[in-house]
């Protein structure tokens, strides 16, 4: 599931909304937020689930968000392709800068265990791969790891956005930068589980080839209230499609707002 998505570039940073800045004068989110993503093949099977929780740590003495991303396929699908990945990202509460970052992931007997150190001093990071027993080191420059973009982005005051404007951000995986960019579309309301939502609705500008049709065939719906949630993304792959759909939530900072007719 997050595999899929992360190796077109997309993983869930696919569900992001844009910021300039770090920090609003109400929080998009805080500790004891907890989401959790229901994915489906084709619209009928089911594929897997993803969730996201935030909690409290300290790394090098400061007060950082703790993230942890997990996914897991089930179903029918997971006869065919089990996977099983968790993601963990530590990042500033102040700057939104990560400051360490772990991916330990199986998919399909496919096996990633590695952890990045990101040093803002020497503007470098450190990467540890576990299982190749390798250590690395390499530039880096004002980038998000997979985690803390989603978060980082989530700030942004979405009244600037025009239908149109594009949003750029660069991400880092692995041991490269990649740059991301959204493209707004408008606003849209959503039936979902909760209730109808205003959402505003996005195009990932992804790169095309063996999985996604063609650079803009991925749409993100995000909740257009303050908490700014990803509500509904959908991915015309180059077989079927994928969806994934807010199936639960809990410790929102702020209202979640459903439109009553």
């Amino acid at each position: 599931m997050f595999g899929i998505m992360k190796k077109t570039g997309l993983f869930f940073i696919g569900f992001l909304i844009v910021s300039h800045s770090y920090g609003q004068k109400e929080p998009v989110f805080n500790t004891g937020e907890w989401l959790r993503f229901k994915m489906s093949y084709s619209g009928f099977l089911k594929a897997g689930e993803m969730t996201l929780s935030v909690e409290d740590s300290i790394i090098n003495g400061k007060e950082v968000f703790h993230v942890t991303g997990k996914g897991k396929t089930s179903g029918i699908i997971k006869w065919f392709f089990k996977v099983n990945d968790n993601y963990q990202s530590y990042f500033d509460k102040k700057t939104g800068n990560p400051y360490l970052f772990k991916r330990n992931i199986n998919e399909g007997g496919y096996k990633i265990k590695r952890q990045i150190d990101f040093n803002y001093r020497s503007n470098k990071a450190t990467i540890q791969d576990f299982k190749r027993k390798t250590t690395n080191t390499v530039n880096i420059g004002n980038v998000q790891d997979m985690i803390s973009a989603f978060y980082f982005l989530r700030n942004y005051d979405v009244k600037t956005l025009n239908p149109g404007d594009e949003i750029s951000l660069d991400i880092f995986m692995d041991s490269q930068i990649y740059p991301f960019r959204l493209h707004f579309l408008g606003t849209e309301i959503l039936t979902t589980r909760f209730g109808k939502v205003k959402t505003l609705r996005f195009n990932p500008i992804v790169q095309s080839g063996r999985v996604f049709k063609k650079n803009e065939s991925v749409t993100i719906w995000i909740t257009a209230d303050e908490n700014k949630i990803p509500i509904k993304m959908k991915a015309s792959l180059a077989v079927g499609s994928l969806r994934a759909e807010l199936d639960a939530y809990k410790g929102l900072s702020n209202s979640f707002k459903i439109i009553y007719d």
